[in-house]
């Protein structure tokens, strides 16, 4: 939790970009694992905890934007729950620490809310994505839970993106915390790596390092040998010599901000020369996409000219062809990397997600490309100082992706599809680093994890 000031200053410039009407923000609950007292570990929701700070269980809150009043909805713990939970806080000394005096019982939020829809008053509300604040939603409003997403306020979306996109300095301080971890995760991940050894034996120990600092992982760890898988979350082979293991992890520390990396090393501790060449490859792309990542570039831009190293690099070893330009205009190098150059990231691993991916990642300017592998880009805006954004570039060779290419003759004039034979047993490689863009620039946030081949070589050594 940070100051009392911080807290107040958010709402305030919050109230500010609302015209009129209430602002309604509901906290998380409890979900059960498979029975009512056996919970999954407690989540807050990123948007009440950025303007409120209250970690805790079944909250909500009202922000009056022509009045200015804001009151926290929620109950003081009984007897059971002390005895179980030992002494708790009183709910008006927490709700001070955050600048909000005013308090009322959880039950009185469904009367607040009716005065304001009989006296005519917009309800701002934003697209629920837990089951649970679905059905209390749709209780306070009588909207039909298919339509919740259709009637939330766009208006309110667009303020709290504005205001969270931009990291204050604490909170790239929190991110940096959180790199610790990951650093550390990772580092662990690469000394562990050899053949014999089970992979969830490793993202068990890595996640384990998550926890011990003070949170857990950020999301489900990515770690296999089969790192042609985008997002491979199967963990049951044996590390084999030959194979290149992918480990795509990050921490979230207490305050819940987020890290997120990945490395891909030789499980038998030395690349051979032909995994040494695609990694360089992979190593120039990302490095390109640092380089050219500033204040009032976009980063659909700077994916782009990543995407350009990929297939320049690749034609140079005879994998593709022809004007390099005109491949990834084409969208040939998506045949190798599928996916976009990175996300915002901050309190949550993608960042404000929930509140629509096509809010956060463009503007008006900039649209989202309808093209394979392109579409997938997360984040295509223009950069602002303060934004923090994952680069992460990566070359995979996915078997049936491959096939299906070659048997409909897509990209054909970029593609060297006789050469890619011996590769469909390589797997993939994926290099990411967490960037804070500055006034002039941008800066990797924390250590460096080892990246080049030689670091990771004597890592493993």
């Amino acid at each position: 939790m940070f100051n009392r000031e911080t807290y107040i200053a958010r709402r305030q410039k919050l109230k500010e970009k609302i015209s009129d009407g209430i602002i309604l923000l509901l906290g998380n609950v409890d979900s059960p694992m498979n029975y009512a007292d056996n919970t999954y570990y407690f989540r807050q929701d990123s948007t009440f905890l950025y303007f409120f700070g209250l970690d805790f269980q079944r909250l909500a809150a009202v922000i009056d934007t022509d009045t200015g009043e804001e009151i926290i909805f929620g109950d003081n713990v009984e007897i059971e729950d002390i005895i179980w939970m030992g002494p708790q806080v009183a709910l008006k000394e927490k709700t001070e620490k955050v600048g909000v005096s005013k308090t009322e019982p959880y039950k009185i939020l469904q009367q607040t809310v009716e005065r304001a829809i009989s006296a005519g008053r917009k309800i701002h509300f934003l697209p629920p994505y837990r089951a649970e604040n679905k059905i209390v939603l749709n209780e306070l409003l009588g909207i039909s839970i298919s339509k919740l997403k259709a009637y939330s306020s766009l208006e309110l979306i667009r303020a709290i993106v504005a205001l969270r996109s931009v990291k204050e300095e604490q909170e790239v301080a929190e991110i940096k915390k959180a790199c610790a971890v990951g650093y550390q995760m990772h580092l662990t991940a690469m000394k562990m790596a050899r053949a014999g050894v089970w992979e969830q034996n490793i993202a068990g120990t890595i996640e384990g390092i998550a926890n011990s600092g003070g949170g857990m992982v950020s999301f489900p760890v990515i770690l296999s040998q089969n790192g042609e898988t985008l997002h491979n979350h199967d963990h049951s082979n044996t590390l084999q010599n030959g194979r290149l293991l992918l480990v795509d992890a990050g921490a979230e520390i207490g305050s819940h901000y987020a890290s997120d990396f990945t490395r891909t090393v030789p499980v038998s501790g030395k690349f051979t020369a032909k995994q040494r060449e695609i990694y360089e490859i992979v190593l120039a792309a990302n490095n390109r996409g640092r380089e050219l990542t500033k204040p009032g570039s976009t980063y659909l831009s700077v994916h782009l000219a990543a995407a350009e190293v990929i297939a320049s690099g690749l034609k140079a070893i005879g994998l593709m062809k022809g004007d390099v330009k005109d491949a990834v205009a084409n969208g040939a190098h998506a045949l190798f990397m599928p996916h976009g150059l990175g996300h915002m990231l901050g309190l949550d691993v993608h960042d404000m997600e929930d509140l629509g991916q096509i809010y956060v990642g463009y503007d008006e300017d900039t649209r989202p490309m309808n093209q394979f592998g392109t579409a997938y880009l997360r984040m295509g805006r223009k950069l602002q100082p303060g934004f923090v954004i994952t680069n992460e570039p990566g070359i995979y060779f996915i078997p049936a992706l491959i096939e299906k290419w070659k048997a409909e003759k897509i990209n054909t004039d970029f593609i060297n599809f006789d050469r890619l034979e011996s590769y469909l047993d390589f797997g993939g490689i994926r290099l990411e680093d967490d960037i804070l863009v500055t006034e002039k620039g941008c800066e990797i946030i924390g250590d460096r994890i080892p990246i080049t081949p030689d670091e990771v070589e004597d890592v493993m050594r």
